[in-house]
This record gives structure tokens, C-alpha cells and sequence, in this order.
């Protein structure tokens, strides 16, 4: 486990490798969900090694799309890997993935919380103070800031709202935490991308008052390739802009940033713990310790 300081144009690289000897613990949720479908995560990790191994124009899109978006592709396969290999099990083939997506295409569902759309809750006083923001990303990300402190668990003009994420509550018509596709994005990600993905990848920009349309943009492979990308592109520019380091070259963390989300806040976080001395470099979870782990099999598929 090297530690040793290494810097590029001002900002310090974090090295290559897990911080930990061994995986961090895997949630129970993810234990139970691959207990459940009777198999292993040794299993599912080969399915999806296999899946990418065998589709060589699967592996083309994923090479083009990281390079519009400015990143190594490695990093695109640890997130496909770590999301089917804890999260979901793999399709056998990149067909089944397009075939899934149409079946969603006609459903008529909404974005909204018991008798409420997710576009008129945003409309409250409370959220007047995000409406100056000028991109999806900022927007949203200040949307999700107000339900963390004004709303998450607590009774407003009568109504109790749930102690519970924001993408959970308003976002799943489902079931609440599902994602879907073979980028495995939650809508509320999607709806803080779609500045970037249709600038960089030219689809047309996501809107909350089209639930359907969101959910056909992350369940279409190709458009799920854009906005993992644009995910990856935000949580290394996070980094660099709030933490000062440079995470391109470990893709094991910016695995872990695709698994729980909020980089502006988790780089922000570890800007504080490392300006007082209490976290060297930003460290792994368990799905992106598995990642670097098998570094060199995934590196090899590309």
C-alpha cells in the first residue's frame, strides 16, 4: 500500500491500490440480495467479467464514450462490474439490456411523493433559494441539500415525510433504492447529468415531469454508458476542485464514488479530515476494493 506523495499540476495523485489490506464488510442488503437469487458474488463477478470479455462491441462503446467524456475507460468497467456483481446480476448479453428498456417505454408513471409531484414539491418556499442555479447538476444537488435539511424525517404542513434519501422518496415509482440498466443510475442522478450528457453526448435534456423519458435515457445501454461516464467525469472534477487531488489514476475510488453518490460532499468531507491530518488519501468501500483487486483482469478486457 504505497502512501508516498506524489503531485501533478498542484494537486496530489492518489496512488494506485486499496488503502485496505482486506474488502470492508459488504452490506447486509447486497448479502441478502445475491442469497436471494441463489448465488455468490464470485458467481455474478464472472458473469459480468464474461458479459464485457465477449462483447467486443459492448467494450467499443464503453472505449468511445470514456474517451468524450475525458476519462480511462477502466473506470467505466469497474462501475459495470461493481454494480452487477453487488447490486444486480448481468444479462448474458448487451441485447437483453435493449430489450429491457423497451418494455418501459409506454409505462405511464410519475415522479412524486403520495399525492404529490416531485415538480410541485420543489415549487415550496423552502426551495426558492436553488432556482437561481444555473445548471441540472447545481439545481438538483441544491434540491437534494433543502429535503436533507428541511424535509428528511420530519412533519411539514401536515405531512410526515420519511427518514430517507431524497432519490428514494420522490424518485422510485418501483420500489424505493431500485436502479436499473446496465449503468445501474438512479433518476435523480440522471436529472443532475443531463447538462452534461447533452452536451457532451448530444440526447436531449432529461425534464422530472417525464418520468418515462428519464427512465428510457438510464435504461437504454448506450445513454446509460453517457451518464456513468458523466457520473465518473463529476465525481474526479469534484476531487480535484474541492479536495485538491487527483483520483484518475485509482479507479477502486471512484468505483466507490459511483456506488454512494454525493461527491461534492464526500470530497468536501475528506478536504476537512485531510487539512487536519486525519485521512491521507480518500479510501475504498467494499465494491471499489473489488475493483482494484482485480485491477489487472479488468484492465486486460479493454
Amino acid at each position: 500500500m504505497s502512501t508516498g506523495l506524489a503531485y501533478a499540476g498542484g494537486l496530489r495523485v492518489v496512488p494506485e491500490g486499496n488503502r485496505f489490506q482486506e474488502q470492508p464488510d459488504v452490506p447486509g442488503a447486497s448479502l441478502r440480495r445475491t442469497k436471494a437469487g441463489k448465488t455468490s458474488f464470485d458467481a455474478k463477478y464472472e458473469k459480468v467479467r464474461n458479459l464485457l470479455a465477449s462483447d467486443g462491441k459492448l467494450i467499443g462503446k464503453i472505449k468511445s464514450t470514456a474517451r468524450a467524456y475525458g476519462i480511462d475507460p477502466i473506470h467505466m468497467v469497474g462501475a459495470i462490474v461493481g454494480e452487477h456483481t453487488y447490486n444486480v446480476d448481468a444479462y448474458d448479453r448487451l441485447q437483453s439490456y435493449y430489450v429491457k428498456a423497451a418494455a418501459y417505454a409506454g409505462d405511464n408513471f410519475r415522479f412524486g411523493y403520495e399525492d404529490e409531484t416531485v415538480a410541485e414539491f420543489v415549487a415550496r418556499p423552502e426551495f426558492s433559494k436553488c432556482a437561481a442555479k444555473k445548471s441540472s447538476y447545481a439545481l438538483w444537488s441544491c434540491r437534494e441539500g433543502v429535503w436533507n435539511s428541511k424535509f428528511r424525517g420530519k412533519a411539514v404542513g401536515g405531512t410526515s415525510f420519511p427518514n430517507n434519501r431524497f432519490s428514494a422518496v420522490f424518485f422510485q415509482p418501483f420500489f424505493a433504492g431500485q436502479t436499473f440498466g446496465l449503468g445501474q443510475i438512479n433518476p435523480l442522478t440522471a436529472l443532475m447529468l443531463t447538462d452534461m450528457v447533452s452536451r457532451v453526448s448530444g440526447y436531449d435534456r432529461l425534464d422530472d415531469k417525464d418520468a418515462a423519458g428519464v427512465y428510457k435515457a438510464i435504461m437504454d445501454p448506450d445513454q446509460s454508458l453517457a451518464y456513468m461516464a458523466a457520473s465518473i467525469r463529476q465525481s474526479i472534477d469534484a476531487y480535484k476542485s474541492i479536495a485538491g487531488v487527483d483520483i484518475s489514476g485509482n479507479p477502486g475510488i471512484t468505483a466507490t464514488l459511483y456506488n454512494i453518490g454525493n461527491p461534492d460532499q464526500r470530497a468536501a468531507a475528506f478536504a476537512a479530515k485531510s487539512s487536519d491530518g486525519s485521512a491521507q488519501w480518500p479510501e475504498e468501500n467494499y465494491y471499489g476494493w473489488l475493483v482494484n483487486a482485480k485491477l489487472a483482469e479488468l484492465k486486460a478486457l479493454l
